[in-house]
C-alpha cells in the first residue's frame, strides 16, 4: 500500500526535481517508510512507501536490470511467489522478492496479457523507455486508486488528485457536471472527477498512452452468470461449500505480510467470517456515545470466544465534527458517507498496533447483503399484476397526503428497477437538485442517464431484478463509495486494508450463485451467512447497519445546527446553491418537520470539501 505520481514532459525537470518530490510530498502519508524519485528525458515519477514485503529491496520506483523498464506500483499482488516461480522457468532472474518486480518480469513475457495472471488490488504505470509509452492499470474492482489528467503536452498521473496541485500549469477548477452527480449519487460517479479534467481510471481497465493520446480498454468484466439460470438446479449446500472454500484461500493470501495484520471487527457477519477464518492476534472496533449506535461489545463478544485481542474506542461527538474537514481534504473528492469518518477512526485506531488489516468489504455486492435487495424479493409477487395497472397505484398512492403502512410498497411497485434504483442512496431527485443549484450550475444529466449503460447491461444477460442491483452496485457503489473511503481512510493514517471478499477468485464462486441463494424469504446473503456459521465458536453474529452514525440527532442539537447553518450561509455558497432554499431545509429537520438529515450532510460535506481544495 503505497502512493505514486507522475508526469510526462522535460518541462519541469530541474536539477534538483522540486516538482516531482513536491508532488510525492503531496501522498506522503500513503507511503511513511521510504521515498523514491526516476527522472529521464520525457518522463518524472515519485514514490512513497509503506512496506509489506522485501523490506530492504522493495523500493520504488524500480528498473528492469537492461533498463527497458521502469515501474511505479501501488498495491498487493497476492500470488506472487506463485508468479515468480512460473516466471523463472521461463528464464527470468529475479534481484529482489517483492511483487513490484513480479510485474515488471510479467510485462516482459506477456504484456497486456499479464493482467489476467494477477491476484491482488494494485494501480501501477510502467513506463517503456524505447518508446516513451507508459501502460497503466487497475485492479478488478477499483480497490487501489488512480487518476489522470493532460496538461499541455504532458500527462500527469498519481494515487490522489492532490499531487497535480504541486504541478505548475495545472489548474484547479470545478466540473459542474460532476457535481450534479454527486448531490444525487452522495459520491463522485462519473469518469471525470470533481476537478474538471481529472479522470479516474475505471476498475478492471488498462491505459496506454503515446505522443499525447491516451486509450483505455476493458481487460476484464465483473458479471454475474447464476448457476440455476442455465445449468438446472442448485444445491445450497454445495453452494455453501463452495463458499466456504474459496473464502478461506482467499484470507490465506491476504495474510501473507512481513509485518503484523489485524481485522476490523464490527460483530456482523462480513467482519466476524474474516476474523473467524483468519490467524490473526487483534482486531479493532468503534462505536458511539449514543445508544444503539455500538456494536462493541457484540465484536468483543466474537473476539473473545476466538481468542484474539479486541481493542475498541468509543467516538465522542466532540471528536467526530473535529475531523470532518480533515477526512474531505484526504479523501480528494466530497463523500457524503458519514460511515467515512466512522472508518478514518478505526484506522487510527488499528494503525497504533499493527501495519495492517483484513476488513469485509464487497460481500453485501457480491452476495446480496443489502436490505433493498430484500425488499425487491418482496416485491416479487406483484408481477402478476400487469405493471400499467401498478403505475396507476404507485400514481394513486403518492397523491394522499399521509403516510400508511405499504405506502412506500405500492409506490415502488409501480415502477421498474431500472426507474427506482441508482444505488444505496439516492439522495436528491434530478428535480430536487436542479432546484437547489444556481442555474450556472445545472447541466440537465439525469441520474438514469448514468445507471443506463450498465442496466443495458444487465438487460442483455437477463438478469433479475435483483442481479441487476447488484451488478450497478459492483459497478458504481463500491468503487465509488465502498472502496474509495477505506483507501482514503486507511491511507490517511498509514496503515494498509486488506478486502478479502474483494477477489477475483471469490467473485468467481459468488457470481454463479442462484439468486435463491442469495436472497430470498429468510433474508439477505442467505447463502454466505450459512457459509459463515461453521466458522463462529459462540453462535451467530447480531445484524449490523455499516458504521452507523446519528448524524439525524446531531444535526438538531443547537450547537451543531448552527455550525452547519454558518456553513450554509458562507457567501461562496451562494454562488453554487439557492442559499435560501437549503437554509430551510436546515431548519425544517431542526424543528423535526422531516429527516433531511442525509441531504444536509451531502451539501455540507461538498462545503468542506470546496473550502480544502477551493
Amino acid at each position: 500500500m503505497c502512493g505514486f505520481v507522475g508526469f510526462t514532459g522535460s518541462e519541469y525537470n530541474d536539477n534538483e526535481n522540486t516538482v516531482i518530490r513536491r508532488m510525492a510530498e503531496r501522498v506522503a502519508h500513503r507511503g511513511p517508510d521510504g521515498e523514491g524519485y526516476f527522472v529521464d528525458a520525457g518522463i518524472s515519477l515519485g514514490f512513497r512507501r509503506l512496506a509489506f514485503f522485501d523490506l530492504t529491496h522493495g523500493n520504488q520506483p524500480m528498473r528492469t536490470a537492461d533498463g527497458a523498464l521502469t515501474i511505479v506500483f501501488n498495491g498487493e499482488i497476492y500470488n506472487h511467489i506463485e508468479l515468480r516461480a512460473e516466471l523463472a522457468v521461463k528464464g527470468h532472474q529475479f534481484a529482489s522478492t517483492s511483487d513490484t518486480e513480479v510485474l515488471l518480469h510479467l510485462y516482459e513475457e506477456y504484456g497486456e496479457g499479464m493482467l489476467s495472471h494477477l491476484r491482488g488490488m494494485f494501480a501501477f504505470a510502467i513506463y517503456v523507455h524505447a518508446t516513451g509509452e507508459i501502460f497503466a492499470a487497475r485492479d478488478f474492482f477499483g480497490i487501489k486508486p488512480f487518476y489522470y489528467t493532460q496538461v499541455g503536452g504532458a500527462l500527469l498521473f498519481a494515487s490522489e488528485i492532490k499531487s497535480f496541485m504541486e504541478y505548475p500549469a495545472f489548474v484547479q477548477a470545478l466540473n459542474p457536471v460532476a457535481l450534479e452527480a454527486y448531490l444525487t449519487f452522495q459520491y463522485s460517479v462519473l469518469e471525470e472527477t470533481l476537478f474538471k479534467g481529472v479522470f479516474k481510471l475505471p476498475a478492471a481497465y488498462f491505459m496506454r498512452y503515446k505522443d499525447g493520446e491516451v486509450i483505455l480498454t476493458r481487460y476484464w468484466q465483473a458479471a454475474f452468470n447464476p448457476s440455476d439460470a442455465h445449468k438446472g438446479r442448485q444445491g445450497l449446500n454445495d453452494v455453501v461449500a463452495q463458499i466456504d472454500a474459496v473464502v478461506k484461500d482467499s484470507v490465506m493470501f491476504h495474510e501473507r505480510s512481513e509485518a503484523e495484520l489485524g481485522t476490523f471487527l464490527s460483530g456482523g457477519w462480513d467482519s466476524s467470517y474474516i476474523t473467524a477464518v483468519s490467524n490473526v492476534k487483534k482486531s479493532f472496533s468503534v462505536g458511539f456515545e449514543y445508544e444503539g449506535f455500538s456494536e462493541i461489545e457484540s465484536a468483543k463478544s466474537l473476539a473473545e470466544a476466538k481468542g484474539i485481542e479486541n481493542i475498541s474506542r468509543v467516538i465522542t461527538t466532540s471528536e467526530f465534527w473535529k475531523v470532518l474537514k480533515t477526512v474531505q481534504y484526504y479523501m480528494d473528492e466530497p463523500l457524503a458517507d458519514p460511515a467515512a469518518i466512522a472508518l478514518y477512526f478505526v484506522c487510527q485506531t488499528a494503525r497504533a498496533h499493527v501495519k495492517g488489516a483484513l476488513t469485509g468489504e464487497g460481500a453485501d455486492e457480491f452476495f446480496g447483503g443489502y436490505e433493498h435487495y430484500h425488499r425487491t424479493y418482496n416485491l416479487g409477487f406483484m408481477k402478476i399484476i400487469p405493471m400499467p395497472v401498478r403505475r396507476m397505484i404507485s400514481k394513486l398512492v403518492q397523491k394522499i397526503p399521509v403516510h400508511f403502512k405499504g405506502k412506500r410498497f405500492l409506490t415502488l411497485a409501480g415502477k421498474a428497477i431500472e426507474e427506482r434504483y441508482i444505488g444505496n442512496f439516492h439522495t436528491f431527485t434530478d428535480e430536487e437538485r436542479a432546484d437547489l443549484l444556481q442555474p450556472a450550475f445545472v447541466s440537465g444529466i439525469r441520474a438514469t442517464d448514468i445507471t443506463r449503460p450498465y442496466y443495458d447491461a444487465a438487460n442483455a444477460n437477463g438478469y433479475d431484478d435483483i442481479t441487476k442491483m447488484q451488478y450497478l452496485d459492483v459497478h458504481l457503489w463500491l468503487a465509488g463509495d465502498i472502496l474509495l473511503k477505506a483507501d482514503r481512510m486507511a491511507m490517511a493514517n498509514s496503515l494498509e486494508i486488506r478486502t478479502p471478499f474483494l477477489d477475483k477468485e471469490v467473485f468467481a464462486v459468488a457470481s454463479t450463485i442462484s439468486t435463491k441463494h442469495r436472497v430470498n424469504a429468510k433474508g439477505t446473503k442467505y447463502a454466505l451467512k450459512q457459509a459463515a456459521l461453521a466458522n463462529f465458536p459462540d453462535g451467530k453474529p447480531k445484524a449490523r447497519r455499516g458504521f452507523p452514525v446519528p448524524t439525524r440527532l446531531w444535526l438538531r442539537e443547537e450547537k451543531y445546527y448552527n455550525r452547519v447553518r454558518q456553513a450554509f450561509e458562507q457567501p461562496f455558497v451562494g454562488e453554487i446553491f439557492q442559499q435560501e432554499k437549503i437554509l430551510a431545509m436546515l431548519e425544517h429537520h431542526k424543528l423535526g418537520k422531516i429527516d433531511n438529515s442525509r441531504q444536509i450532510w451531502t451539501i455540507f460535506m461538498f462545503i468542506l470539501w470546496y473550502e480544502s481544495y477551493f
